[in-house]
């Protein structure tokens, strides 16, 4: 995979777990994939890209759904917590409703 694609769908995942608003401990989760993706991006740093511009650009631009699919991959990566997990696959169902 593409060091960009992985970046993409890293920030992808933090805003989907920003979505969840019913997740009680939501801030302290969004501050652990931010250190992830602090880490991945200092092991493998691309050059002549903007972080910046990219994840606002997927804050924007991506979907919500997009995001909490992408949220599931990055929990599942990071082991995160279950109840999180079963929160996003409802909201995901909802959404295809």
């Amino acid at each position: 995979m593409e060091l960009e694609n992985q970046f993409r769908y890293l920030v992808g995942g933090y805003y989907g777990v920003g979505i969840m608003d019913e997740y009680p401990l939501k801030v302290y989760m969004m501050k652990e994939i931010e250190e992830y993706i602090k880490a991945v991006v200092k092991e493998n740093p691309i050059p002549n890209f903007d972080y910046v511009k990219e994840a606002k650009k997927i804050k924007e631009e991506l979907s919500d759904k997009t995001k909490l699919q992408d949220a599931l991959i990055v929990l599942n990566l990071m082991k995160g917590p279950m109840d999180l997990v079963f929160m996003i696959k409802n909201r995901l169902k909802s959404l295809n409703k």
